[in-house]
């Protein structure tokens, strides 16, 4: 095909328009018209598109008070959870046996026995029932922490006839009792007594005991409780030191988070049982082994009731 010329006014319009090929983007184009055309030549090289600024990155430097702010706020939120919602207790008698073992680990829930106040209305707080696994400050000393289960309830006329329990003359159905091997005692088989027969007795006690009763059962008076161990032959709870007013009832256990394995002095079975664990673990140079009986790994995240 023979070349046909193209004039300057339609050279501008096909360029612009692209109607005339141009050459790599590599090697410029530059519009050779003549020079009579009257204009300097016209280069379409692209042109170069300057590099964006490089952006500088801050990367947070962790100083002291950076962790000393951290480490506090971990505290607070710890406090904060340890004194309203929950607080770690472990056992370390043999009361609660056999619901709750010694080298058991707990976590109580400190809000739901909580005196509600303004914030009733809101949070789930609940009352004090029968039957029930409580937390509360002792009578002897409003320092220390006792776990027991609530037998008798503000107004209730109690007493125990050869180890059962009778609440306003009625059979208490109690499947969490245990009555483990011990010698006898009057003062626990039969209770209210008018006989001071158990040293362990506390005198104060002893005396408002003798006001209390009445035609042979123990009323307890309003706004207070009456607090039994689950191993009955072998707790020191309301029959030795008396009643738990309400306002010293602080937690409902939750849940066995950790159990380390301790021997019982008074489950005969399981003290055999215990020993024959240790003797075996002394035979045993498996770390498995030694591992595995460590602890009550069985009873991790079992739920108390």
């Amino acid at each position: 095909m023979s070349d046909v010329p193209i004039l300057p006014e339609y050279a501008e319009r096909a360029i612009a328009h692209g109607a005339v090929a141009s050459a790599p983007s590599s090697h410029p184009v530059v519009d050779e018209l003549p020079a009579e055309s009257g204009r300097p030549p016209v280069s379409t090289a692209p042109t170069a598109r300057p590099l964006p600024a490089p952006v500088a990155i801050h990367h947070p430097v962790h100083g002291v008070p950076e962790a000393f702010s951290s480490l506090m706020r971990t505290i607070i939120v710890a406090l904060f959870v340890l004194t309203f919602l929950a607080q770690p207790m472990v056992i370390p008698s043999e009361s609660m046996e056999h619901t709750l073992l010694v080298g058991d680990f707990l976590l109580m829930n400190r809000s739901a026995l909580a005196p509600g106040g303004i914030w009733k209305r809101i949070l789930p707080y609940t009352g004090v029932e029968r039957g029930e696994i409580v937390t509360f400050h002792p009578p002897f000393n409003t320092r220390e922490y006792l776990v027991k289960r609530v037998i008798g309830l503000p107004g209730d006329r109690l007493h125990i006839d050869n180890g059962q329990v009778f609440v306003n003359g009625k059979l208490l159905t109690e499947p969490w009792a245990t009555f483990e091997p011990t010698a006898a005692n009057p003062y626990l088989d039969h209770f209210p007594t008018q006989n001071y027969t158990d040293p362990g007795v506390d005198p104060s006690w002893w005396k408002q005991l003798q006001q209390d009763t009445s035609n042979g059962d123990l009323v307890i008076p309003q706004g207070q409780y009456f607090m039994m161990g689950d191993n009955r032959n072998h707790s020191r709870d309301s029959r030795y030191w008396g009643f738990v007013p309400r306002s010293q009832i602080v937690a409902r256990p939750l849940v066995i988070y950790f159990s380390l394995t301790r021997p019982s002095h008074t489950d005969v079975q399981q003290a055999s049982d215990d020993r024959l664990l240790e003797a075996r673990r002394g035979q045993e140079q498996d770390l498995s082994a030694r591992w595995m009986g460590f602890a009550r790994w069985r009873r991790i995240f079992h739920v108390v009731h």
